[in-house]
């Protein structure tokens, strides 16, 4: 009979096409056997009758501002809150650590900072700047999973936005690096222009931030990078997409063979400009968030299989940069990656949703597909590494800020009730997390795609 190091008994296993119910033999890290009624001996069972397993999620948006801003984030307080959630991974963005990523040194003490510190596995953004298209190729051959481009301004003064010739100029090189480019979509020259009209009358309210960002400055910016990419060649992942109709040029450029996909993010579909205007700065993030219509017609369209990622862009900051009578000059981003899963698997369960294998293409099996990273990733298969998250539907969990594993613990969920609940997390067949709190040691590993 054959020995394995775990075995999950009774599961009700998510994978790509359907849900079956089985058990789950893990032996060195991999899934080893799927079947009814495995035999043989394991040196620890776990009961899963009740429960739903879903590949480990891969948040492919996070900004953990290490090294240089850990006292923004930091790879261990942000790793910890991945796991707690559901996450077997991350990718980590360029811009918020000192120095960003930009060439093969900057890349070099960032991989060693998460080396030491992640609980999970991880990946690295590269920059896409005007200021780096010469290195694109040594940040290939560091691993990176792809390159970052803000076609507004970042926030952050040595990561300079890329005007259309640099995004061309740097779209052009990863298709020949054989790497996608991820892009913050909004305009700069709409956002600015009206940014600054209201400033110039003294107009710095929520209000006002909310209205000098309107859905069609990410329209326009989405027309313009989906364009670029047809021409040249390049593999297009547009970022936080915040609204139907920039979905729906999306959806027009790939019919038209563009190679591209689309992110949207939890507070997307969770959310609504009314949020921001009631809670404040804890609520912001650029793209704002939209009206209620407009969130609701967006989450629809997730529901539908019309998004391709889900990914918490979970971008905090010290309290002290979220207080501003200007809210034009309060950081913008949203605490969200301890919750990425949580808060997407309670809206599903509100709207009567129950096609789990969306759920864990959205959050997994997709995302691991767009980023090339092979058959051992973000499914449940034998052979592939056993990475897993244990829900439980029937479950009852909250966003409780005691409980929360960031640095600073602020959020815009703070206090919400979540229906279902992640009891466990597995990292190659280890407890990375139980019950919300993160339980492992530091063991995560750099992945990087097949490409490179």
């Amino acid at each position: 009979m054959p020995d394995y190091d775990l075995i999950l008994r009774h599961a009700s296993l998510v994978l790509t096409d359907r849900v079956d119910q089985a058990d789950l033999g893990i032996s060195e890290g991999r899934i080893a056997a799927v079947g009814p009624a495995l035999r043989g001996s394991a040196g620890e069972e776990i009961d899963a009758t009740h429960l739903l397993v879903f590949p480990g999620v891969i948040d492919a948006h996070v900004h953990f501002n290490e090294p240089g801003r850990a006292d923004w984030e930091g790879l261990g307080t942000g790793s910890r809150a991945v796991a707690a959630g559901g996450g077997a991974c991350f990718f980590d963005m360029p811009l918020n650590s000192t120095p960003p990523v930009l060439d093969g040194a900057s890349f070099d003490a960032k991989r060693a900072a998460a080396e030491a510190k992640s609980v999970v596995d991880f990946a690295l953004w590269g920059g896409l700047t005007p200021i780096n298209l010469d290195r694109l190729e040594e940040l290939r051959d560091r691993g990176v999973i792809g390159f970052k481009a803000f076609m507004s301004n970042s926030g952050i003064d040595d990561f300079p936005r890329s005007d259309l010739a640099t995004l061309k100029a740097g779209m052009k090189e990863a298709a020949r690096l054989g790497l996608l480019v991820a892009t913050h979509a909004e305009s700069e020259e709409m956002t600015g222009a009206l940014a600054e009209k209201r400033r110039s009358q003294g107009r710095t309210s929520i209000r006002d931030y909310l209205d000098s960002r309107p859905i069609a400055a990410e329209v326009v910016a989405i027309d313009e990078a989906c364009c670029l990419a047809g021409e040249t060649g390049c593999a297009l992942h547009v970022v936080h997409v915040s609204s139907l109709e920039g979905l729906e040029r999306i959806e027009h450029f790939r019919a038209s063979g563009v190679n591209v996909t689309a992110e949207t993010c939890p507070h997307y579909l969770v959310l609504s400009e009314d949020d921001m205007l009631s809670l404040g700065a804890v609520a912001k993030c650029a793209p704002p968030l939209r009206a209620i219509a407009d969130r609701d017609r967006l989450r629809a369209a997730v529901w539908q299989g019309r998004v391709d990622t889900l990914g918490s862009d979970h971008s905090p900051s010290p309290p002290d940069l979220k207080t501003s009578e200007d809210f034009f000059k309060v950081w913008g981003g949203i605490g969200g990656a301890q919750h990425l899963f949580p808060l997407i698997l309670d809206a599903y369960r509100r709207d009567q949703k129950t096609n789990w294998p969306l759920l864990a293409d959205l959050l997994a099996t997709g995302v691991a597909e767009r980023f090339n990273l092979g058959p051992d990733y973000g499914r449940i298969a034998v052979g592939a590494e056993a990475n897993l998250a244990l829900v439980a539907l029937d479950g009852e969990d909250s966003v409780d800020v005691g409980r929360l594993h960031y640095r600073h613990p602020l959020t815009p969920y703070a206090g919400r009730k979540l229906r279902g609940k992640v009891v466990q997390t597995l990292i190659r067949g280890q407890t990375a997390a139980r019950d919300g709190q993160a339980t492992g040691a530091s063991a995560g590993r750099l992945v990087i795609p097949f490409s490179a």
